[in-house]
């Protein structure tokens, strides 16, 4: 059986195909309209997907959304009317969009995929599933386990904003859910638009702040803000908060409990900010523990799966490890909403179709995430021609070792092999390499490639074997989704200061690995198995024999403001307008300094644009 998922109309839309219960392809559609979190009914994710699995539409046995529009709607008109006539102004924004589209939303699902269908007839049912199903089902489904309590955690979906189930078998079972507005994942979007992030893209860039900061307002969230039970749930004080009357995400009441109004995104950051994002770091950790450990007590399992947004905090996860409560922990890599299509497609066929699940096996269903696009050599070679690219072919063993002596040699390379990764990570196949036992790699990387903010962290890439060695890490970490302490690294004790001094990044700690360790000593690593991905385990394994250190610098090969690269033209315009050194495309070799200038002036204005 056959069925498509679909995830669109908020951010990060997307699509699946899942085929008696494996999946075959997955893609967001901001990696093919080159729009950043792209929302919108994802056309080219599904052209992709439907060509992938060699369908057409009308082949397919079912199609299911990853939510239901009513139940949403019930939420806006209730909120509304509960905080009546404040909300009255974002209810009046919010309802053409329901009138003209959302309220309507089965009719223009409809609409698009019959004008996907090469056949013109009889499109399959249509199913909706809830948001919170699907990212239980995206998170237990791929897993290795037969059963697991299954944990999701973001904004909202329908009415839920966390939720705890148990899979068994090809079944899962709701536990308790938490509902809107006392959300863990509006509360650490709160923080985020506080602090000057954008909201669903730049809480990352709070979390990896966080670790510069002390936690000293933890007491003031949870005096003031969250009133936190021993079981993990809690409810918020909506009085300082405006997301559910306001475009904004806090009140006045807010911003004087923290000493000043939000921070603007270009304004710098101050040591209070380091230390309000400590805070509310801690605060997430506690929450999410309490939550996992009365988990604990309510199924004998050690199996933890996890989704939702709030999945992506790598430091709360290591927490959750460490914790010792679980055994086994897997998070789903797609855990936004784009992994809802997966979940969807999963949701559909296991619960809605009753079809039985084939036994894990201590399998990875979401197959390393390589289920995006991928190219011949003839084809890379033909895109490559049409933009005037100058490149030398090779075989696999001369791309390993040129490619591991470049950057044994301080080379920077764009890695773009094989399938494209679903998710928010580059793990291998559209990655930026370099050497992470280089103490200045990693202000190269922010300042003259990525332009990004000289506090971000970036990730290390490790043969799984060796993984030991390097880092206290007790469990193979695919998607970069844990964090862990490096070993035998110094970290010099928290930052101190005036709370109006102005943020300055110090040095990286003594560490072995200084281009990957963050200045709490910790990096979010990525094992690399030699089965899934055994290009990427062969060139690691290559630099380790020219270095003694099998570790390299993997971060996601885009700029700041753009989608990770999808095609050979993207690879290519993304190598000359970030300065790259080398590019391995396939088995093509290419070098900067050999290529003509391009239009790079997307790239260049990148930094300011995001």
């Amino acid at each position: 059986m056959k069925i498509l998922g679909i995830s669109a109309y908020y951010h990060d839309a997307a699509a699946a195909i899942v085929q008696d219960g494996t999946i075959i392809a997955a893609a967001s559609e901001e990696r093919f309209s080159r729009i950043k979190g792209d929302p919108s009914f994802p056309k080219c994710a599904v052209r992709f997907c439907l060509e992938k699995a060699g369908l057409d539409i009308c082949q397919l046995d079912a199609v299911v959304f990853y939510d239901k529009p009513f139940p949403k709607f019930e939420r806006l008109i209730e909120t509304t009317l509960s905080f009546a006539p404040a909300g009255f102004s974002l209810f009046n924004r919010a309802m053409p969009v329901w009138i003209k589209q959302k309220l309507f939303q089965k009719n223009m699902l409809r609409k698009e995929l019959q004008s996907l269908s090469l056949r013109k007839s009889q499109l399959p049912p249509l199913l909706f599933s809830e948001h919170h199903l699907s990212h239980a089902a995206s998170a237990y489904y791929p897993s290795p386990f037969d059963e697991a309590l299954i944990l999701v955690s973001d904004g909202v979906g329908e009415w839920a904003t966390t939720s705890i189930a148990y899979g068994e078998g090809h079944a899962i079972s709701p536990l308790q859910e938490l509902r809107f507005p006392h959300s863990l994942g509006l509360l650490y979007a709160a923080f985020t638009y506080y602090l000057g992030f954008k909201v669903n893209s730049g809480e990352y860039k709070m979390m990896g702040l966080a670790a510069y900061g002390t936690p000293r307002y933890t007491k003031t969230i949870l005096d003031n803000i969250v009133d936190l039970k021993p079981d993990g749930s809690f409810h918020l004080n909506l009085d300082f908060f405006g997301f559910c009357h306001e475009t904004r995400m806090t009140s006045e009441r807010f911003h004087t409990l923290f000493g000043g109004e939000a921070r603007e995104a270009d304004h710098p950051i101050l040591n209070r900010h380091l230390d309000i994002a400590a805070s509310i770091q801690d605060v997430t950790e506690q929450i999410l523990l309490l939550q996992t450990r009365h988990m604990a007590k309510k199924r004998g399992t050690r199996n933890l799966c996890f989704a939702g947004g709030v999945a992506l905090n790598v430091a709360a996860n290591g927490r959750i490890l460490r914790d010792g409560l679980f055994k086994n922990i897997w998070v789903q890599p797609a855990a936004g909403d784009a992994g809802g299509a997966i979940g969807a497609a999963l949701a559909g066929f296991h619960l809605g179709l009753k079809q039985p699940r084939p036994s894990a096996a201590s399998s990875d269903g979401m197959k390393g995430g390589y289920l995006g696009p991928a190219y011949t050599s003839q084809e890379i070679q033909r895109r490559l021609s049409v933009l005037g690219a100058k490149f030398s072919k090779l075989n696999e063993n001369e791309i390993i070792s040129r490619t591991a002596s470049a950057l044994s040699e301080q080379k920077v390379v764009g890695w773009f092999q094989g399938a494209m990764e679903f998710g928010p990570r580059a793990l291998g196949n559209r990655s930026i390499l370099a050497d992470a036992r280089n103490p200045q790699m990693k202000a190269v990387l922010n300042e003259r490639i990525k332009f990004r903010e000289t506090f971000r962290p970036f990730a290390p890439a490790i043969p799984e074997e060796y993984v030991a060695d390097y880092f206290d890490l007790a469990i193979p970490s695919p998607y970069m989704q844990v964090l862990a302490t490096v070993k035998n690294v110094h970290c010099d004790s928290p930052l101190q200061g005036n709370p109006e001094n102005q943020f300055v990044s110090p040095e990286t700690p003594r560490s072995p690995l200084p281009a990957i360790t963050h200045v709490d000593g910790s990096a979010r690593v990525q094992t690399v198995n030699k089965s899934t991905n055994p290009q990427f385990h062969s060139l690691l394994m290559a630099f380790g024999q020219k270095t003694g250190c099998p570790v390299l610098i993997n971060t996601s090969f885009n700029i700041r403001g753009e989608p990770l690269v999808c095609s050979p033209e993207d690879a290519y315009q993304c190598f000359m307008g970030a300065n790259l050194d080398i590019l391995v495309i396939g088995d093509l070799w290419l070098e900067r300094e050999e290529q003509s200038e391009i239009d790079v002036t997307r790239y260049r204005n990148a930094f300011e644009a995001d």
